[in-house]
């Protein structure tokens, strides 16, 4: 049933690429068609996996008739909730109330709302086992951050960076250098008496942060694209304005609020992103191991047998 499912959206894929202006060879379209097939099956073959895999965790090695009435039950509890988060939302998406012009508007997309149904009911049944054997909050000792923080430290080193604030008047907006010059000089002075900088440069400075005051956040050493605003940022005296500073595009007033060398960055100042590294890891790890679980449970026989890792190649008959 998971490649009756899936064969179905074909139609949407040629609808997609119909849509192109490029001429493609017919042979680069099938092959095209074929690689989004069989993800698309893959997906929903191991979605099927995840469900089984959570029905037998239920009934354990009980006779099958405890199987489907576990089924039945879990699968109900599923299309409640599918109606009730679902189907609202398809509702709104396709502006109909009625479920039948729905699944009429839906199979014009070539789909329908038992599909979209089966789909929701793998899927949640899936997410359900993947909850009951992956610990989502692993625990990350100290330890395990000081190791990760030792064995990485390339990653955490960082170059010479500064912030600081900046007020510009661009050659482009005056008719001479002159009046350019001395706009930038009466903000200078407007700026130093009245204290405040920010102010200033969001009221009359031309440059791109303007709007936020002329506040640079921290930027690295020689990333900018004014060679002359470089040298100047990472060499002047810190909390106190510069004198006029001009380049190509005009003048410019910055005042360096602080500055850091090039070192490693302190393992206290990362130590919340390197625990929420190491846990993903732990995460990703035990999903796999989950899944490779999974894969030794459950027999699949599937088209494409090397899509899905254990799986087994359909009878001649069937595959035909």
């Amino acid at each position: 049933s998971a490649a009756s499912d899936v064969y179905k959206r074909q139609a949407k894929i040629n609808a997609v690429l119909s849509k192109t202006n490029q001429k493609i060879p017919e042979k680069e379209l099938q092959h095209a068609r074929m690689n989004l097939v069989r993800g698309f099956l893959a997906q929903a073959i191991q979605n099927k996996m995840m469900r089984e895999s959570f029905l037998i965790d239920q009934v354990g090695t009980e006779a099958a008739d405890k199987h489907q009435e576990a089924d039945a039950k879990l699968t109900t509890r599923a299309r409640q909730m599918f109606f009730e988060s679902e189907v609202p939302e398809l509702r709104k998406q396709y502006k109909v109330h009625d479920l039948t012009k729905l699944d009429k508007e839906l199979r014009k997309k070539n789909s329908s709302l038992a599909a979209r149904q089966r789909d929701f009911v793998d899927q949640m049944l899936g997410h359900l086992y993947i909850l009951s054997k992956v610990n989502r909050e692993p625990n990350v000792s100290i330890a395990e951050i000081a190791e990760y923080y030792e064995s990485n430290s390339a990653e955490f080193q960082r170059p010479t960076r500064a912030r600081w604030e900046q007020m510009t008047i661009l050659f482009s907006k005056f008719e001479s250098r002159e009046a350019a010059k001395q706009a930038i000089w009466d903000m200078g002075r407007e700026a130093f008496f009245g204290g405040n900088m920010q102010a200033v440069a969001r009221e009359k400075s031309q440059e791109p942060f303007a709007n936020n005051g002329g506040l640079h956040d921290w930027t690295a050493k020689g990333s900018l694209a004014s060679e002359k605003l470089d040298e100047q940022i990472f060499s002047i005296p810190l909390n106190a304005m510069s004198e006029i500073i001009e380049d190509e595009q005009g003048f410019h007033i910055v005042r360096v609020l602080d500055r850091e060398e090039a070192g490693l960055t302190p393992r206290a100042d990362v130590q919340d992103e390197i625990r929420a590294k190491i846990r993903e890891q732990k995460i990703a790890k035990s999903q796999q191991k989950v899944m490779q679980q999974m894969q030794a449970r459950i027999p699949v026989w599937s088209l494409f047998p090397d899509d899905t890792p254990g799986a087994q190649p359909l009878p001649p008959s069937i595959a035909r």
